[in-house]
């Protein structure tokens, strides 16, 4: 036991030094390329409760990471969830976070962090796979990659970098904020733009 522990310590930071550094990808080897329309899906998170994209109406970050419980996937999900009222109430979006593991294990995830926002149980990996996520060190982890999709569900943003998990937010964060309508502008500049 002591040896599988040991040995996995040293997969996981041999892969994050040969990771390779944080990519703003604007057109994707990833199948989900900016301009396109996220694949629908309906998930469970840690209350039972199913979570379907397209009923989302507002701007949405979908963020796969590879495990619960894990200390990078814990720093990303305090670091989203750190965040999530300003995410909500500054930007008028949500955040969901997407990984392999069972609902059980999404339950404790979220009461270990206390998390105020939806973490999806993905078991089987089939919404993974229908994103386009590729995974990361060489193939042996599920990778780490953010995406920002506009209240059409069309996909805005892509952040790839399994390194540095908390970078994920400030960027998904930055997408937001270049999104968000200016304030004070002409009202009527809806009608005219169609």
């Amino acid at each position: 036991m002591k040896f599988s522990a040991i040995l996995s310590s040293v997969l996981v930071g041999s892969a994050a030094a040969f990771a390779p550094a944080p990519k703003l990808v604007s057109a994707s080897a990833l199948n989900l390329a900016i301009g396109e329309t996220a694949p629908d899906f309906s998930l469970q998170d840690q209350n039972g409760k199913t979570v379907t994209r397209s009923s989302i109406k507002k701007p949405l970050v979908v963020y796969f990471y590879p495990a619960d419980s894990t200390p990078g996937c814990t720093i990303q999900a305090e670091t989203f969830d750190g965040r999530i009222q300003e995410i909500r109430k500054e930007f008028g979006a949500d955040v969901v976070g997407i990984s392999g593991q069972d609902v059980e294990s999404k339950q404790k995830f979220a009461e270990e962090l206390g998390l105020s926002f939806s973490i999806l149980a993905d078991e089987g990996d089939k919404v993974r796979k229908s994103f386009g996520v590729p995974r990361a060190a060489f193939g042996l982890f599920p990778g780490r990659v953010t995406y920002v999709l506009d209240k059409e569900g069309v996909c805005q943003f892509v952040y790839d970098d399994l390194a540095d998990a908390a970078s994920h937010v400030d960027a998904a964060a930055d997408k937001l904020a270049e999104m968000k309508p200016a304030k004070g502008g002409n009202p009527l500049a809806g009608f005219f733009s169609r």
